[in-house]
């Protein structure tokens, strides 16, 4: 196994144990009292149940770090140099519609730059994490961004409504972090997404970064409105052409 600090340890504990929360709930779709927020965006008993969760755990272990959380917004303390950002369900609408694909995202804003950053998959039981300068790792397995070099045998992610060229070969998934971690693993080989939120991608922008991939058009001071554009090294100047509009 791999050496983890004791901040990304802490991160695991707290995606676990709201894990538990989420598979529970996710067996019972049908039960799930559900309050509409958006025309497309739903907030469940689930999504603030595991978010309570999380930042318990969190604030048990290092009670002066700051919070930005997708429920309860900004949480100034302390220590303002040292920020959580949590989304305790990325992938809310896959979620409600019994469609196991969705994730716990965390990640820790050291002075203003993503330093850890955990995604769990508690479905599939999946747990990407990076720390800066150490890698990437998937259920304590090293990983890294694919090799492609010809968009021909790439799979793109795209989130949103992008107008791209039609030989592109992409899916929507419906969860921007998994899309991330994705990346990160070689599963995807770029992916893509305007106006997302802060808490939807922190914790996928250094694992993209640690597994040895391009990410850009970031703004870590905006908490909404954020654009991303994520790729292996050897399509990254071409996939940015090929977006159109972006």
């Amino acid at each position: 196994m791999n050496s983890i600090s004791s901040n990304l340890n802490i991160m695991i504990k707290a995606s676990e144990k709201a894990s538990k929360i989420l598979i529970r709930d996710f067996g019972e779709i049908e039960k799930l009292q559900v309050s509409k927020k958006s025309p497309s965006d739903f907030v469940t008993n689930s999504d603030l149940k595991a978010e309570r969760i999380i930042i318990e755990e969190l604030e048990k272990a290092r009670p002066n770090f700051s919070f930005i959380s997708e429920e309860n917004g900004i949480k100034k303390k302390k220590d303002t140099n040292n920020i959580w950002i949590i989304d305790p369900i990325d992938g809310t609408i896959n979620f409600l519609h019994g469609i196991p694909h969705f994730a716990i995202s965390i990640a820790l804003k050291s002075n203003n730059e993503i330093v850890s950053g955990l995604i769990y998959d508690p479905i599939k039981d999946e747990m990407f994490y990076a720390e800066k300068n150490n890698g990437t790792f998937l259920n304590n397995q090293r990983v890294r961004v694919s090799k492609k070099n010809n968009f021909e045998d790439c799979l793109f992610a795209i989130g949103g409504k992008l107008n791209i060229e039609p030989n592109f070969i992409n899916r929507r998934s419906g969860s921007a972090a998994l899309d991330l971690a994705y990346v990160a693993a070689g599963r995807y080989d770029g992916y893509f997404q305007k106006n997302l939120n802060l808490w939807d991608i922190a914790a996928g922008i250094i694992l993209v970064q640690e597994a040895g991939g391009i990410i850009e058009d970031l703004n870590l001071d905006n908490l909404k409105n954020v654009n991303v554009i994520a790729s292996n090294p050897n399509i990254s100047g071409k996939f940015k052409e090929k977006v159109v509009n972006f």
